[in-house]
This record gives structure tokens, sequence and C-alpha cells, in this order.
């Protein structure tokens, strides 16, 4: 009896992820899961799966429901008085990565959307990695593992001239804008990142705003190099 009544609480919980409509769901869960109907709550999608469900664990005033797929593992957490950081450090501890994490919702009934959004989440996750990533961390790199078929299409348009070089001379000139970025648009700072002069690393990004027929210095054309940068950055990554 207590296992068909677990058989039934699991189903419950399964029916909120898949986002199924049905009248006194989310309440029906939330008295077969003891929590409250209305509450903080956050979804993780794991890259592992195939194995049994396990139990229900606590940590650091969060409840942690756990559900194991073919290709991966679903946490439901409730996270109480907790925030994202603290959700996101206690998982990176004890869950093998890589993984999304959804943004925070407010009751059992939009566990739904919260699973879409921890997929996405995930789908940021190039093979091989093994973090633990927030959406709000991703946005981005978000929007265009969203619409792959728009990803390619940025990519071919904005690095079309790029991605015909010779592959070290390509890699070279991404591995600067990289390095640009993330001094944030300092080229003294990228250079000691790169070991080369400051002038060297104006001079390639002078070279790839001919290529790309756009300027790093105009704030909309800097978006559409920055996009089709994740872009083909995932791209590489899933390609190996």
């Amino acid at each position: 009896m207590q296992r068909r009544s677990d058989e039934r609480v699991q189903a419950l919980l399964d029916a909120l992820l898949e986002d199924r409509s049905a009248p006194g769901l989310a309440a029906r869960a939330a008295a077969g899961l003891g929590l409250p109907e209305q509450g903080r709550y956050a979804v993780a999608v794991l890259r592992t799966g195939g194995g049994p469900d396990r139990p229900v664990m606590d940590a650091d005033g969060m409840t942690f429901l756990r559900r194991m797929r073919a290709d991966c593992e679903i946490v439901v957490v409730a996270l109480g008085e907790r925030g994202a950081d603290e959700l996101t450090a206690v998982m990176a501890e004890r869950c093998p990565g890589p993984g999304g994490i959804s943004p925070v919702v407010d009751s059992l009934a939009e566990l739904g959307s919260a699973r879409r959004l921890a997929d996405v989440a995930l789908l940021t996750c190039p093979p091989g990695t093994a973090g633990i990533v927030r959406l709000e961390e991703r946005l981005p790199a978000a929007l265009v593992v969203s619409r792959p078929e728009l990803a390619a299409r940025l990519v071919a348009t904005v690095f079309g001239p790029l991605l015909g070089l010779d592959p070290a001379d390509r890699d070279l000139l991404v591995r600067t804008l990289e390095a640009w970025l993330d001094c944030g648009g300092s080229a003294g700072r990228a250079a000691g990142l790169l070991y080369c002069h400051r002038n060297t690393v104006l001079n390639r990004l002078r070279r790839l705003e001919q290529l790309t027929s756009r300027s790093l210095s105009r704030p909309r054309e800097l978006i559409e190099i920055m996009l089709a940068l994740e872009a083909f950055r995932l791209s590489v990554a899933a390609r190996g």
C-alpha cells in the first residue's frame, strides 16, 4: 500500500513537471508531498540518468525531490528561505554535472515552466563540461540554443567570412575577441592575457571588424557579434 501511495505521489509530481493541466493537481501534489502549494521552488536538470529514483533529501533548509529519466535526472527543490546562490553551491557540491537550474518560481503549479527553463540552461553546457549553471547566468547562450536554426543562420551571417579562414588564423581572432570581451573591452588587459602587444590586439580586432562588416564600437553590432560568438562556441563544442 505504501508503494502504491508513493507511486501516486510520483505520478502527481511527474504531471506537474510535464505541465499537464488538471483541476486540483497542484493541491493534490502538495498534500501527497507534504509541501506547500504556494512556495519558492526551483527545478534542476542534470545530464545523468538511467538509475533508480533517489530518496527525498534535505540540505541547508532545502528539500530535494529527485526523479530519474533515461537521459537525465530532474531535481525539484523546495527552497524555503534559501536563495539561488545557496542552491547552486549545494548542487555543485553534491550532484554530478553538468546541470541547469531554473529561475525560482512561486508555486508547485509552475514546475512545468521551471523544468523547461532548466532544460534550456542545461543545453548551454557544452559536452564534456561538468558545471552546474543557472539560467540567469546564461541568458545570451540560452537565447541561442533555444533556436538552433536561427543560431546557425546568425553564425553564417555574422561570421561567414571568418569561417573561411585557415583554422589557426580563425581561432586566433576568436580567442582575441573572447579575451577583449572578458576584459571589459580593454585591449591592454587582453594583451596581458594573450601575451602580446596592445597594438596587436587592436589590429586583430580591426581585422575581425572588416571580416564581419560590423563595428565593435556600435552597440547593436556588438550584440550581434557576441551572440554569434556564443552560437559559434557552442557549435564547436558540440562537434567535439
